[in-house]
């Protein structure tokens, strides 16, 4: 029997009577509701994908086990699904959006078309500590950081858009490490990317490191592709060869720039929030069952047939990560302003 309802003794019963309101007015809430997911990419990619185990879970962990679906709003690397739970989601717990950590960074930088405040939405966690990492086609003749380097003709990359780790990313390292680089842009996820590579218009792309071993796995294990370069803290444990951009940083303003442009928004990029005026009985609920879920041995096997990796960030912690990336050094801000315009 789940704690929820284990019988209690008569001094709990009256603690329950007194402040157990919530809890009860949250079980009769949710019961017979749907929740839906908002996810800003398109179907496929690596967002799509954890939002879709997430959501095959979570109900049961919520009082009144509701049902939770996904849909997709891709446009502009997630700020069309933001912008749109922030102003128009009705703020009852019943939407959640799933939104790139970099459209904080572009709060920051004062990006157009940004139409929400990142200090009031309501996060709920996210289900992973990502990295990222650049992945190139064999085909495309590029397999090592050297050939990069000394590539006679800038190397396509796919990206999505402004916001967007493959923008993002690709943008900071062409600054930051003179990388010959073509960003494509316009692409609606990673999903596509990875077709426009397969299918020979860019070479790859720069993005989770998570996301490319699980969403582009046959490729990697056929090698048809090769990680070329990661941008993480440290060397990952299943990248140890490969070059940590960092530790290429010429000066302290290029590590300064990886760090704040790439690195601390990567390693939140997966957000899930609600929109402000959201009870607060209800987003504790929603932070618990997210915690709860990402715990659940049925939702850990189920992630890890899809190749997903697990390192969840709860609620608070989260919230204290983006209020780090709001308050980024003005300088500084003024310099990733120019790379990333």
């Amino acid at each position: 029997m789940s704690e929820r309802f284990r019988p209690v003794g008569a001094l709990a019963l009256l603690a329950m009577m007194a402040g157990g309101a919530p809890a009860q007015g949250e079980g009769r809430f949710f019961e017979g509701k749907t929740i839906r997911i908002i996810v800003g990419f398109s179907a496929g990619g690596g967002y799509d994908t954890y939002s879709r185990v997430i959501a095959r879970h979570m109900g049961r962990h919520l009082p009144g086990n509701p049902t939770i679906i996904v849909e997709n709003m891709p446009g502009a690397a997630s700020l069309i699904a933001a912008n749109h739970v922030y102003k128009v989601a009705k703020p009852d717990g019943l939407t959640i959006v799933n939104f790139h950590g970099n459209q904080v960074v572009g709060q920051v930088l004062g990006r157009e078309g940004i139409e929400f405040d990142a200090r009031k939405f309501l996060f709920i966690g996210a289900p992973m500590r990502d990295s990222a990492a650049c992945a190139l086609m064999k085909a495309s003749g590029v397999t090592s950081l050297e050939q990069w380097r000394s590539a006679q003709t800038p190397v396509k990359l796919g990206g999505i858009g402004p916001g967007d780790t493959t923008h993002d990313v690709a943008r900071v390292l062409q600054a930051t490490l003179g990388l010959p680089i073509q960003l494509v842009r316009g692409y609606k996820g990673t999903a596509d990317i990875r077709l426009a590579a397969e299918a020979g218009e860019v070479a790859g792309g720069c993005w989770q490191w998570e996301s490319i071993k699980a969403t582009w796995r046959r490729a990697l294990e056929g090698g048809e592709i090769s990680i070329v370069l990661q941008i993480a803290p440290k060397p990952l444990p299943d990248l140890p060869q490969v070059p940590v951009a960092s530790s290429l940083a010429k000066t302290e303003e290029a590590r300064q720039l990886i760090n704040a442009g790439i690195i601390v928004p990567t390693a939140i990029s997966r957000l899930y929030a609600l929109p402000p005026g959201t009870p607060a009985d209800r987003l504790q609920a929603l932070r618990a069952a997210f915690l709860e879920t990402l715990r659940d041995p049925e939702f850990t096997a189920d992630a890890t047939r899809a190749k997903l990796e697990v390192d969840p960030i709860g609620g608070e912690e989260t919230d204290r990560l983006v209020q780090d990336l709001l308050t980024l050094d003005p300088a500084l801000a003024v310099k990733l302003r120019g790379i990333l315009r």
